[in-house]
């Protein structure tokens, strides 16, 4: 009877794990990347690039920005430059982003207690198959240096 039970559980356990991989591959999310800054600041002339691989498929995507701060950022918003270069046509799309950080009253607006975690939305873009990007992402901020940025990200899901 124990061994019985014993396998009973064991089937149920692998049920399970392949509900769960069968849920999470249902997710539109194509590419979804971060990169570190120094935690010495991040600096004006240093550029993050996020590589996106060729496209598997046409159609209208949904482009987002990810931040992740912490206390000792010292502004209310900040300021990105996100250029794309769409390839293989070469087109190249720049946008200034504006990123509210916190409210009237200094509270961090995102999610988090001592890291805040922010997915600020960027455009909708018409992509066709075969497509690949390459995006750079630098902050346009007064400061030279910026503390308080721990990483940067670029997410890419379809519509």
């Amino acid at each position: 009877m124990q061994r019985r039970y014993t396998l009973y559980n064991m089937f149920l356990g692998l049920a399970f794990m392949m509900a769960v991989c069968l849920a999470s591959c249902t997710t539109n999310t194509v590419y979804d990347s971060y990169s570190h800054t120094p935690l010495t600041g991040w600096e004006k002339n240093d550029t993050l690039t996020f590589c996106v691989p060729k496209l598997r498929e046409a159609g209208l995507y949904n482009q987002s920005v990810g931040l992740r701060m912490t206390n000792a950022f010292p502004f209310t918003s900040i300021s990105l430059i996100v250029e794309q270069r769409i390839l293989p046509k070469g087109r190249v799309v720049t946008d200034t982003l504006k990123c509210h950080i916190t409210d009237a009253r200094g509270n961090f607006l995102g999610d988090g207690v001592s890291s805040y975690q922010y997915l600020v939305p960027l455009r909708k873009e018409m992509l066709n198959k075969g497509d690949s990007l390459r995006i750079t992402i630098r902050h346009n901020m007064k400061r030279e240096i910026l503390p308080g940025v721990s990483d940067i990200g670029f997410k890419i899901s379809r519509d």
